[in-house]
């Protein structure tokens, strides 16, 4: 392939049909009047903000959970209408831009609660209870009060009630996850008699909207297995996204010569090496490195020998013949994330939001 040919040296694949396909899946496991919100903190866990957004938007997601009232003014800026929630904790200089641009706003606290009534500042906003996953929330014994509160509060609007689950995948703890749903329920309770009007109630992620049908309650928050990752047993759920990378440089080294930083990787015989560009400021974990871990290179498996660079990696590719600008898969259909992250010793997650912007994240199966 010419160089010139070469548009990306390194980049996310996002498949369009896949994720449409997951979304239907998961919409198809929720009564007619649950509805379904889109995850996509943390850059939509490393497939793309923005990209996804629009993506889900015209796939009939029904609103968004981001982090912050930045990352949701990023989506409004980019043309979304549907409902945005910042799940994580909101300074109160930020309480007038997210009212403003309509973003609902998370209040896990009294301090928080306080601020909203000093600021003047009157976004719509859902409430976090502390069911004991013991992240941000009102604790139990701070619902009476809350309750209270709120029932004497006409100027601010509840619009939904919601919790966390701890480990809601894990059957080991599914006494904990039954306790953790009747706390949020007698919390969501007390707090609707107290604001005298209905609102909203959620509290499952991606696992409980499989395994735990009877809390779906108003509303679901699927993040990881709409993007296609993690074994959900039945479900046929298909990757979003597919890490690639090209070979920039082919060449021969001789026996007994050394590959990259350190001096670690060694042979005694030939060998034909691919230098690719991709390291560990491209999400590329430097675990993977020392053979490790492997590329997907003309449908076959190569290691990734030596140390991986910042910007760099380098994959025996002896008998192959490849040559520059041939593609290879860092993770997507022949390597899974799920592999990578056990080799890793970490988790999907982290592999995901590991890869940085400067990825290009680009459409394919539009």
């Amino acid at each position: 392939m010419p160089l010139s040919d070469i548009h990306f040296k390194t980049w996310i694949e996002l498949d369009a049909a896949a994720f449409r396909s997951n979304v239907r899946t998961m919409r198809g496991l929720l009564g007619p009047r649950t509805r379904l919100w889109f995850v996509v903190k943390s850059n939509a866990y490393g497939h793309g903000l923005v990209h996804m957004s629009m993506l889900a938007q015209k796939s009939g997601i029904d609103g968004f959970c981001v982090d912050s009232v930045v990352e949701g003014g990023r989506l409004r800026e980019a043309g979304i209408v549907k409902p945005i929630l910042a799940m994580g904790p909101t300074l109160p200089h930020l309480f007038a831009p997210a009212a403003e641009r309509g973003i609902l706003l998370t209040i896990s606290g009294r301090e928080y609660l306080d601020a909203l009534g000093r600021s003047g500042a009157r976004p719509d906003f859902h409430l976090k209870i502390d069911s004991g996953m013991h992240r941000l929330g009102f604790m139990p014994d701070e619902i009476d009060d809350l309750s209270s509160r709120l029932g004497s509060c006409e100027a601010v609007r509840v619009v939904s009630v919601f919790s966390h689950l701890a480990a809601s995948e894990d059957p080991d703890y599914d006494e904990f996850t039954h306790r953790q749903a009747k706390v949020f329920i007698e919390a969501a309770a007390k707090i609707r008699e107290a604001a005298g009007y209905p609102f909203l109630r959620h509290i499952c992620n991606s696992s409980a909207i499989i395994r735990f049908p009877e809390y779906h309650f108003d509303m679901v928050r699927p993040g990881i297995g709409i993007y296609g990752i993690g074994d959900f047993e039945g479900l046929d759920l298909r990757p979003a996204g597919r890490f690639r990378t090209r070979i920039s440089q082919v060449k021969r080294i001789p026996g007994g010569e050394p590959v990259g930083y350190g001096f670690t990787d060694v042979s005694e015989k030939e060998r034909i090496i691919a230098i690719l560009p991709a390291g560990y400021a491209d999400g590329l974990n430097r675990k993977l490195g020392n053979r490790n871990g492997s590329l997907f290179i003309k449908n076959t498996r190569v290691p990734i020998i030596g140390n991986i660079c910042m910007d760099m990696c380098m994959a025996d590719i002896t008998g192959l013949n490849a040559l520059v600008g041939d593609e290879a898969e860092i993770f997507g259909d022949s390597i899974t994330i799920d592999e990578i992250a056990v080799k890793c010793e970490t988790i999907p997650y982290e592999i995901l939001t590991s890869i940085p912007a400067r990825v290009k994240r680009i459409f394919f199966r539009e």
